[in-house]
């Protein structure tokens, strides 16, 4: 197999990826930032080079375009029939898709009809699905999607207590999200500590802008924080977490808001940014927390997270692995070391060296109960692998 280019886009960016699918390595990869806004920022990176432009109001049409004549400009690539694949991380997939798929028109079709299960992800990623089987016609294009490791959750973790009845007419369940990353990590843990992930405990936690933790048992998900929505479970980066339902009709009385406008202000103006009314950015928020409202934000981040952790410890019966990973989890030392000293009551203990180095791997104490790790997620590379394996069949 020769290329794989994997998209990711959102409200206001598109990042990629170009792999070589034969050995794994990545090519090139870029950023478009700020479309259909002023200032528009098109990013490529490859190899030690770089080439960035401005350009104002950029639609997403034309970042397709732009992207795939730079990479011939470049000489990254030297004919579009290079790339044998167009991967798309997709977050809804429901109950339908429980593994990477083509997205053939019925395919496509069936998606297009799941937009409430993830309405600030899943029609934005269908309309770039479009856009690039218009731009590459003749390129297959297949979907791998973040729920796709929860849909065999078990049904007392996966089915909320409202009527039966509508869970089966509607399909309503926990679908978490993330999935692609918790597989990733999961399967990657196992690996550094040479165990079969079947025989290992493992609480996974993918902490960044968006975080969710997630438990795996017998080598497959157990539980998971998000639900029907990638909106609830921990405090993140604008989104509210777990709220109670009630603060709905609540806010829409008080502030004369409809449904619309309460769901965008807990998915885009809370967690976060909501709390401390500063800065959706963990690193801004350390940076100034000797402010109270600040620290309260931070305070909450850590204790939702502590939370989760217990529960599923005492869901799981034990831990073996603690994984850390996420833009968060990966990179902030002093956020782990928080966590872990308040996880002491499991018989967690952190090595201090370890975690300083900030590196891949096994970052606990000798004498601490359960295995703590680092491991950096790496989705593209799960994502290249199964539509591989996909188109190998």
């Amino acid at each position: 197999m020769g290329k794989v280019f994997l998209v990711n886009a959102g409200s206001s960016s598109v990042k990629w990826k170009l792999f070589e699918a034969s050995d794994e390595s990545v090519i090139a990869k870029g950023l478009v930032e700020r479309i259909n806004m002023p200032g528009s920022v098109f990013e490529v990176k490859y190899g030690s080079d770089k080439y960035e432009i401005k350009i104002n109001n950029l639609s997403y049409e034309k970042t397709a375009e732009l992207i795939f004549e730079k990479l011939q400009e470049l000489k990254i690539i030297s004919d579009l029939a290079e790339i044998e694949a167009v991967g798309h991380r997709i977050v809804a997939g429901g109950e339908q898709f429980k593994s990477a798929v083509e997205l053939t028109e019925d395919n496509l079709n069936k998606l297009s009809k799941m937009k409430d299960f993830a309405p600030l992800h899943n029609p934005m990623e269908i309309k770039y699905v479009k856009i690039m089987q218009h731009t590459l016609p003749e390129i297959p294009q297949y979907a791998v999607f973040d729920s796709q490791f929860f849909t065999d959750l078990p049904e007392k973790n996966a089915i909320f207590s409202i009527p039966y009845k509508y869970t089966k007419e509607f399909g309503i369940r926990r679908y978490g999200e993330h999935g692609i990353s918790h597989e990733y990590i999961s399967h990657r843990a196992a690996d550094l500590l040479d165990k079969p992930l079947e025989s290992l405990k493992m609480i996974t936690l993918h902490l960044g802008s968006g975080a969710s933790v997630a438990a795996e048992k017998d080598g497959k998900a157990f539980d998971t924080s998000m639900g029907f929505t990638p909106l609830t479970g921990l405090t993140m980066g604008t989104r509210a977490g777990d709220v109670d339902p009630s603060i709905i009709p609540y806010l829409m009385k008080k502030l004369s808001l409809d449904l619309d406008d309460i769901l965008l202000m807990l998915n885009k103006e809370s967690g976060l940014l909501g709390v401390s009314g500063l800065s959706s950015d963990m690193r801004d928020l350390l940076a100034n927390s000797e402010q109270e409202q600040i620290k309260l934000a931070i305070d909450i981040f850590i204790n939702r997270i502590v939370k989760y952790v217990g529960s599923y410890y005492a869901e799981l019966g034990g831990l073996d692995v603690l994984v850390f990973a996420g833009g968060i989890g990966e990179n902030n030392r002093e956020l782990r070391k928080i966590i872990v000293k308040k996880l002491q009551v499991l018989g967690l203990k952190i090595n201090q060296e370890a975690n300083e180095a900030n590196a891949e791997g096994v970052i606990s104490a000798k004498d601490s109960a359960a295995k703590i790790m680092v491991v950096p997620t790496n989705e593209e590379l799960s994502m290249v692998r199964q539509i591989t394996a996909l188109r190998d069949k």
